[in-house]
């Protein structure tokens, strides 16, 4: 029974997904389903019936978000270019942004009729319009094109009044009185037991009271994006220069055409968008129409999701305004990572020499007070040190202990020196208690015998600690040390709510400071940046940090012969 519901279920995200273009991870779904299913119903398969979880978590959680990025590191999908091509067309076509009304238009009287429930309107409403001493009735639009969960058109028709009575698909409206010379006149309308009842009008005073239920319930709910129609004749709500709103006749300004063009020897036919109203074709380029003003100059229309090669990663090397700030960053990224790995071992290897020395008394509470800082959560750490000791105003370092030496306040966080100095000093107390008890462990696994045949030879304790300590010690850290260099080689937490990547780099066209690593400069890329989101570029870089990162840790890796004993 859980089977079948699981499958229907994963069914129907599978068509869900399909639906609404997301063919990628719909075929993730279904591929995991016939797995599932296989390993479930063959016996020969039980033994993988164990790993299903952990496959649905390795196809959901590690495989699409690899290959989505893989995907979009080639597009310029980003802010302005998030829907398909042929959605952004359906939006020049459709979207009312793109009407408008001709100059000698003049608005069309109107006045909705509304269900009470007592007192109250209800959402349940018909629109009456008079148009050259005629009525029609129009019903409640309905949604008749949608992206997603966006509508992006609402249509409607009128019906022209006659003998009082109007019949649409077997439902009859009937109006009381009839015949009347105008819509005030209307005092009702009934259908199959309802009864609507004037609700607003813009020139009707009388039904001012209502404004605000029209505007919010009525307008904004169901005449947004909606059209009426009348013969080739459409009518859109739009609101007058004097604030009141009136239903006016509206043109598409772009439709589609054909065209011909002469190619590689051959007539080739296109579709194209054109103004209707200057009668030129839209450009098409780089992801995105253009139209063209007065002057002949491109104005961006819309733009879609487009497949653009290898040009996010050439940006890096071809646009000097880009380049010079991501070598930066990414100079600083490698330092950052090596300076706090140095820091953090040499602190950490350090007080665990102190207390591996069997004299020291109390080496337990020792241990337990320096391991502290490792057991608060780092966010909390992080926000002490940036609140309480950086603070360039508040702060505990600029207000007392520098007055106290005798020197100035220092810009922690303005100045690009002082807030890498910062970065690295939180990262160090936040790192050192790891090395610590790593370093500890690897300590107490040195045989002693060796250091006592080194001082029966006569070494000293600098001789004994480089000749057998660090060689020895070195052989069960060093995995670690490349661990945590790859760690603080995409240490975003630290970065981000310490500096927040700042201060910021002048002269940048993309968001970044001089304290920003490559994975905090992806992150403002993605979701900071001033002239909207670039995903494109940020899946680029993401992926060149990817092979970074796995390049330095199989180079140190096999330096160190950290899988020397799995290889063998």
């Amino acid at each position: 029974m859980l089977l079948a519901l699981f499958n229907a279920g994963i069914v129907w995200a599978g068509v869900f997904l399909f639906q609404n273009a997301y063919y990628e991870l719909g075929i993730v779904l279904l591929t995991l389903l016939v797995l599932i299913d296989f390993f479930v119903f063959n016996p020969k398969a039980y033994p993988y019936r164990y790993t299903i979880p952990a496959l649905i978590l390795l196809f959901v959680l590690v495989l699409y978000p690899i290959y989505f990025t893989v995907k979009i590191a080639f597009t310029n999908y980003g802010t302005g270019h998030l829907m398909t091509r042929q959605e952004a067309i359906e939006r020049i076509l459709f979207d009312p942004n793109f009407t408008y009304v001709p100059e000698d238009s003049t608005p069309v009287n109107y006045m909705v009729f509304s269900v009470y429930e007592g007192l109250k309107p209800t959402e349940d409403f018909l629109i009456l319009f008079e148009d050259g001493g005629r009525i029609f009735l129009a019903e409640k639009p309905v949604v008749t094109k949608k992206s997603g969960n966006e509508v992006l058109l609402r249509e409607s028709s009128l019906f022209s009044v006659k003998e009082g009575t109007v019949q649409l698909d077997g439902t009859t409206y009937e109006f009381v009185p009839w015949p009347v010379s105008s819509l005030e006149d209307v005092d009702a309308i009934t259908s199959n037991g309802k009864v609507y009842k004037p609700l607003y009008s813009p020139d009707d005073p009388s039904l001012k009271k209502n404004e605000p239920f029209f505007k919010v319930n009525i307008a904004q709910k169901h005449l947004n994006r909606a059209e009426f129609w009348y013969d080739d004749q459409m009518l859109m709500l739009r609101i007058s220069e004097s604030g009141k709103w009136y239903f006016y006749p509206v043109k598409r300004l772009y439709s589609l055409s054909l065209e011909e063009s002469f190619e590689n020897g051959k007539i080739v036919t296109k579709l194209v968008v054109k103004n209707n109203l200057t009668g030129r074709k839209l450009a098409e380029k780089d992801g995105a129409f253009y139209d063209y003003d007065r002057n002949g100059k491109e104005i961006f229309v819309v733009g879609y999701m487009d497949y653009i090669g290898f040009k996010n990663f050439s940006r890096i090397f071809t646009d000097p305004k880009i380049s010079g700030p991501f070598f930066k960053v990414f100079t600083w990224t490698f330092t950052w990572a090596a300076l706090s790995v140095l820091f953090t071992f040499a602190i950490g290897l350090s007080l665990a020499l102190v207390l591996n020395d069997r004299s020291l008394r109390g080496r337990n509470i020792y241990r337990t007070l320096l391991i502290i800082p490792w057991a608060v959560p780092a966010f909390i750490s992080v926000l002490v040190w940036r609140n309480g000791m950086f603070n360039e105003t508040y702060g505990i370092l600029n207000r007392f202990v520098l007055p106290l030496l005798g020197l100035e306040p220092v810009k922690w966080f303005n100045d690009p020196f002082w807030a890498k100095v910062a970065v690295l000093t939180v990262n160090t107390w936040l790192g050192f208690p790891y090395m610590m008890a790593v370093s500890l462990g690897a300590l107490q696994s040195i045989p002693e015998e060796l250091y006592e045949a080194a001082s029966i030879d006569g070494a000293g304790r600098w001789r004994r600690f480089w000749t057998i300590t660090f060689p020895l010690l070195m052989t069960t850290v060093a995995p670690l040390l490349v661990g945590s260099f790859a760690f603080n080689f995409n240490n975003f937490v630290n970065i981000y709510l310490l500096t927040g990547g700042g201060p910021a780099m002048a002269g940048a066209t993309t968001p970044v400071g001089h304290t920003d690593i490559l994975i905090s400069y992806v992150y403002k890329l993605a979701f900071e940046g001033g002239r909207g989101q670039d995903f494109g570029f940020a899946s680029a870089i993401s992926i060149i940090i990817f092979f970074l990162v796995g390049g330095i840790s199989f180079v140190n890796f096999k330096l160190s012969g950290a899988f020397e004993e799995v290889s063998e």
